[in-house]
């Protein structure tokens, strides 16, 4: 068993959840074109995501409170979620939640599971007066454009050179904050971006390969961390 201090860092939309909260609930309170086309502007990196939940957010005209929550209850959360947490009680690992989407679904999707002591970080959303979506990003680094929410930042501030650190994504924000990491399971297009720019990981499609592949890993006298992720560590506390 090794005696290393290690921290996960998860993504929400996509990776907790079965799909991603923020996307769906834009796709069907929104206008279908537009958000088609800023989804398309930020995948193709022609904004970044902050402009592109600004610009989603006013694609919604109003929003019924009811009806908004009544959608977000029915979003389903990968249901390995409960056991990986339990693993990591049992071996001291501590999970750190990062979201590019807002606070608002994710209390609520976590209160609901039972789920509001896990540690998290992620943009902020109003709902004005005038039934408005209003966005707001306590976390953003101009630097970042592929998330609003600096995920990078997270991984540094709560972590140290001597921890290993771990992360579990599936999009487009986790393809930055991921190389910060020294193991990284990813799916969907997290691993393609991996497998184009010959990061090393571990593929899963659910939480039960991801315990799976940590068991395994845990058996280990010492994990070895990963050179390129010590790397971006060292130049991100060069420039700040």
């Amino acid at each position: 068993m090794i005696d290393q201090k290690i921290k996960l860092f998860i993504d929400f939309d996509g990776t907790i959840t079965r799909e991603d909260v923020g996307e769906s609930i834009f796709r069907n309170f929104g206008d279908r074109s537009k958000v088609d086309k800023i989804i398309e502007d930020l995948l193709s990196d022609r904004i970044s995501a902050k402009q592109s939940w600004i610009d989603l957010c006013a694609s919604v005209d109003k929003v019924d409170v009811n009806t908004l929550n009544e959608f977000i209850y029915k979003m389903e959360v990968d249901p390995g979620m409960y056991k990986l947490i339990q693993f990591c009680r049992d071996h001291d690992i501590q999970i750190i939640v990062l979201s590019d989407g807002f606070d608002y679904y994710i209390d609520m999707i976590f209160e609901r599971e039972n789920l509001t002591g896990l540690k998290y970080f992620s943009n902020h959303l109003e709902i004005s007066s005038q039934n408005k979506l209003v966005p707001e990003f306590p976390f953003e680094d101009p630097n970042s454009r592929n998330t609003a929410n600096c995920k990078k930042n997270h991984i540094i501030t709560n972590s140290s050179d001597e921890d290993i650190t771990m992360y579990i994504g599936d999009g487009n924000s986790d393809k930055d904050p991921a190389l910060y990491c020294d193991f990284i399971f990813a799916k969907r297009s997290l691993l393609k971006y991996c497998e184009k720019e010959r990061v090393s990981y571990f593929p899963y499609k659910t939480f039960d390969d991801v315990i799976d592949i940590l068991a395994v890993l845990l058996k280990k006298k010492k994990l070895k961390k990963r050179h390129q992720a010590g790397l971006k560590r060292r130049e991100a506390y060069i420039t700040e």
